[in-house]
């Protein structure tokens, strides 16, 4: 596991925004752990966080211009991982632009939906703490390519690794394989598991292995 990852789920459970026990989630699952990225609210915590986020981009090799953030989460995750690429990978990254949409049109001033760099031309990035295979990525892509962009890849926080509630694919499974670009990851449940493994209480390990048996995807 790289330092970063480790930095990363250390604070997560220090903040608590890396949770055990059981939750219901958004699926109407029971879910033995949950990850809120929005208790990642302060200047230490959304350093490290951006800090993961340039580096895991880093390794990846994606290329591209600008990193686009959907509103609301995605906003803030947008413009201090540009900061954080501008400061730790060199000059390559200095250009890298960032941009944000609204959720409702401007119309005065310069009017339009998107705020920050052209996206129009142009190879980008979306970063967002988690993602479903619902609305809200398929949004962002249209949102780009409404922008006349290209989008190049897609970066978030966690994968959870579980199916999705009407296929045999996770998320990010779906969404590689609907739009034919990389998802990458800073944190997955396997490396959640593998970290804090000796963190567990025996129950809690059954809990987190019976989840990922249940839902994991079989493809």
């Amino acid at each position: 596991m790289e330092s970063y990852q480790q930095d990363v789920l250390d604070l997560a459970l220090k903040s608590q925004a890396l949770k055990f026990g059981s939750f219901t989630l958004k699926s109407g699952r029971q879910s033995p752990y949950f990850f809120n990225l929005g208790l990642f609210n302060t200047g230490e915590l959304l350093s490290t966080l951006a800090s993961a986020y340039a580096q895991a981009i880093i390794k990846s090799g994606i290329e591209f211009d600008v990193i686009f953030g959907p509103a609301y989460k995605g906003i803030p995750l947008a413009a201090i991982t540009a900061v954080k690429l501008s400061e730790l990978g060199g000059e390559k990254w200095h250009k890298i632009e960032y941009a944000f949409n609204r959720k409702e049109k401007k119309d005065h001033g310069e009017g339009g939906s998107i705020v920050g760099a052209s996206m129009e031309g142009k190879r980008v990035l979306i970063i967002d703490d988690v993602i479903t295979a619902g609305t809200a990525i398929k949004e962002a892509f249209e949102i780009i390519a409404v922008a006349k962009g290209t989008t190049a890849g897609v970066i978030i926080a966690l994968d959870r690794q579980e199916t999705t509630v009407d296929s045999d694919k996770s998320a990010v499974q779906v969404v590689e394989s609907t739009f034919g670009v990389p998802v990458i990851n800073i944190v997955n449940l396997d490396s959640i598991i593998a970290y804090i493994s000796d963190k567990f209480t025996i129950e809690e390990m059954a809990s987190m292995e019976a989840y990922r048996s249940q839902y994991s995807p079989k493809a």
